[in-house]
This record gives structure tokens, C-alpha cells and sequence, in this order.
């Protein structure tokens, strides 16, 4: 079973921080000094597995809209569906009156955001090293 909830305590806030380190600082070699942006300003999300801490997300608002990001999934809870349970938690999350939705999709990740609505804008970009889109979903 997952569970997918928003992080208010701090032992939610260290097993999110275990989750990113490993897939995005680990696995991808993402810059550990980019990984910890934009923190306090964020609504975050822990997805676990059984009990066990499986996932994150976060969504924050820009000037251009809501930006849905750091997007994790530990390896061996990868093709179970914590992504999609992530994905829907924080879509529902949203203010009702969000009109602009948008992310930074790893290529690989962009058919899970595709079966939310999202479209790709504009061609494939680098980002730390990593192959995306960006992704946008409208709401009238």
C-alpha cells in the first residue's frame, strides 16, 4: 500500500532529504549545493511504501505559475506506482485556482506526467547534466 502525505515534522524532512541524496546527488551526480534550493518556500511531500519512506516531491509558486519538482523515487520502489501516487497527491494539493502548472521532466519520466494531462513546451534542454522538458498542464 502507499501512502502519500504532506511533510510537517522533521523526521518526515530527514527521510525526504535520505530520498533526494540518494537518487539525485547519488545516483544522478547532481550538485548537492543545487539540491537544497528554494527548501523553506516549498510544500513537500513524503510517499512511503508499507511504512517505509519510497518517495518525494515538492511544489512551490513562481512568478510564472506552480512549479512541481524534485520528483524521487528510491530504486527498488521504482515501476509500483509511487510516481503516479506522487504525482496525483500533489496535483490535489494545488490551490483550485491554479491556471499554470508547470515542471522540469527528466525524458525518461515524461510519459508518467504525460497520463496527468501535462504537455511538453518547447524542445529537449540540459539540465545539470540530465536530458528534459518542459512540461506544462492548463486549467481552464
Amino acid at each position: 500500500m502507499i501512502d502519500v502525505r504532506k511533510v510537517t515534522d522533521k523526521a518526515d524532512f530527514d527521510a525526504i532529504h535520505t530520498i533526494r541524496k540518494k537518487v539525485f546527488i547519488e545516483e544522478q551526480n547532481c550538485p548537492p549545493e543545487l539540491e537544497w534550493e528554494n527548501e523553506d518556500e516549498c510544500v513537500h511531500f513524503l510517499a512511503e511504501v508499507e511504512g517505509v519512506a519510497a518517495g518525494t516531491a515538492r511544489w512551490w509558486p513562481t512568478e510564472k505559475g506552480i512549479k512541481l519538482q524534485r520528483f524521487a523515487v528510491l530504486k527498488e520502489y521504482r515501476g509500483k506506482g509511487v510516481g503516479l501516487a506522487l504525482v496525483k497527491a500533489v496535483l490535489d494539493d494545488l490551490p483550485q485556482d491554479t491556471l499554470y502548472i508547470y515542471l522540469h521532466a527528466q525524458v525518461q519520466a515524461c510519459s508518467l506526467y504525460e497520463k496527468f494531462g501535462f504537455k511538453k513546451e518547447g524542445p529537449e534542454f540540459d539540465e545539470v547534466g540530465i536530458r528534459h522538458y518542459k512540461m506544462v498542464l492548463k486549467r481552464d
